[in-house]
């Protein structure tokens, strides 16, 4: 697939994904012509770059840890440092706050919203 389709199933800017490419966290294909070809594989490969961006992982962490992302799992990373494991689990430990925050949010909202659908069906 082309480029500006990645970009519309993925939601995600072609700048960004060209960023991608620089960082090596993605590789297109190229055509003959030069203009890159997207594997299907790509766009979940992209959501799942932008989840990890969106926790507050930056790029350098996640083209190490992406070999663990795929399937089947082939995980190769001989070059593991003990700094990057305590990065990693640093940043599983905020994730994991981050998701608390988000579930308790989430059932805020819920609470709120069935307690409007409850007074909504109480209304003359």
């Amino acid at each position: 697939m082309r480029i500006g389709e990645i970009a519309a199933r993925t939601d995600t800017p072609v700048r960004l994904l060209r960023y991608y490419e620089e960082q090596g966290l993605i590789e297109p294909e190229r055509l003959p012509n030069g203009y890159r070809d997207y594997d299907e594989h790509l766009v979940d490969r992209v959501q799942q770059i932008r989840g990890l961006l969106d926790v507050g992982i930056p790029t350098r962490l996640i083209r190490s840890i992406l070999p663990c992302l795929n399937e089947p799992q082939s995980i190769h990373m001989p070059y593991i440092t003990p700094d990057m494991v305590e990065t990693l689990e640093r940043e599983r430990d905020k994730m994991t706050d981050k998701i608390r925050c988000l579930t308790r949010n989430r059932d805020a909202i819920n609470g709120y919203l069935a307690a409007t659908d409850r007074r909504a069906d109480e209304s003359p």
